[in-house]
């Protein structure tokens, strides 16, 4: 039995293959190094792209509001509570503490820039402008809702984002609370209505309005409505027009004092470009949200008011309808 070892068998090398062992060994060895080295390089040189981008001064300098620091997260957040307007929710006088403040968040990103998030209290005045100053100052616009019910006066929240330099980011958000003092400092009350009349008296002329969209609509008792659907699935279902995946523009009141209100069903990459189109129409946004979940492809829906002479708001949707459709080429 004393064939049986534990020991591998011995199989004679050639002088070649021996001679080959060491440089094996050294070049395994050099890239252990160089593939070590590298390791290490990337991870100093992200630890020093993350301090160099959170410059926690420049943004309190850049915002001119204090922030505190997460060292768990490596996010600096600044705050402003909307205590300059008196607002009660159920009737109750509503501290800012529960709720009422402005934020905006900084993290490091990728190649030297910050990644920013944020909500902002707004009143219904305030609404349309600061979505103005957030699109005009490189940030995104990404959600418009409410937070309460029988809140006096009404309160909504306007979620905003960007990726970029600690300048651009922090001078943006800066930009979006200067907007919002302006308003209050011009008219401390904030405004019950927009700008604009609507005729009592419905009397809508169809015609012109179906040149401009360049399809058939509905007409009932003085208004007129065009109704475009879009498609998506949801549990392997289709879902589309009928389910209320559409884009719709309600028209009311006369041909020179007229409404429009209605809803946009888009891709999330739309919705930058439609906002900016829209506030450049002048159509008020009054909400951004989504509908259904689980549906693919994943849909936002935003709500819009606008005022003037009815060809002009069918005009400025159909610009909208047209950038849109130009994205989904």
């Amino acid at each position: 039995m004393k064939w049986i070892t534990r020991e591998r068998p011995k199989i004679p090398l050639s002088f070649t293959q021996y001679k080959e062992i060491p440089m094996l060994r050294i070049i395994f060895c050099r890239r252990f190094i160089v593939t070590a080295a590298l390791a290490f390089n990337l991870a100093m040189a992200h630890a020093a792209d993350t301090a160099s981008v959170l410059d926690t001064a420049k943004i309190e300098q850049l915002t001119g509001l204090k922030g505190s620091f997460s060292k768990e997260e490596n996010v600096f957040k600044v705050s402003r509570p909307r205590s300059d307007v008196k607002i009660q929710v159920d009737q109750w006088a509503m501290p800012t503490f529960m709720g009422l403040t402005s934020w905006a968040a900084f993290t490091p990103a990728h190649n030297g820039q910050a990644m920013m998030m944020g909500d902002t209290v707004v009143f219904e005045d305030e609404v349309n402008p600061a979505i103005s100053a957030a699109l005009n100052a490189g940030l995104e616009v990404t959600a418009l809702h409410n937070h309460f019910f029988f809140d006096q006066p009404r309160v909504y929240f306007m979620h905003i984002s960007g990726m970029g330099s600690i300048d651009q980011l922090a001078t943006g958000v800066k930009k979006v609370y200067d907007k919002i003092a302006e308003i209050r400092a011009a008219r401390p009350p904030p405004a019950t209505a927009f700008p604009g009349a609507i005729a009592s008296d419905n009397k809508i002329s169809p015609a012109p309005l179906e040149a401009v969209f360049g399809m058939k609509g509905q007409a009932n008792n003085g208004m007129f409505k065009v109704v475009m659907g879009r498609e998506a699935k949801m549990h392997g279902i289709v879902v589309a027009n009928q389910m209320g995946v559409n884009t719709w523009a309600a028209f009311a009141g006369s041909d020179d004092e007229a409404v429009v209100d209605g809803d946009f069903a888009m891709l999330e990459d739309e919705l930058q470009p439609i906002l900016k189109t829209m506030r450049a129409e002048d159509i008020n946004i009054v909400a951004i949200h989504q509908h259904m979940t689980q549906e693919r492809p994943h849909y936002l829906f935003l709500h819009y008011w606008g005022k003037g002479k009815a060809v002009d708001l069918a005009t400025a949707i159909k610009k909208v309808l047209s950038v849109q459709a130009n994205l989904r080429k």
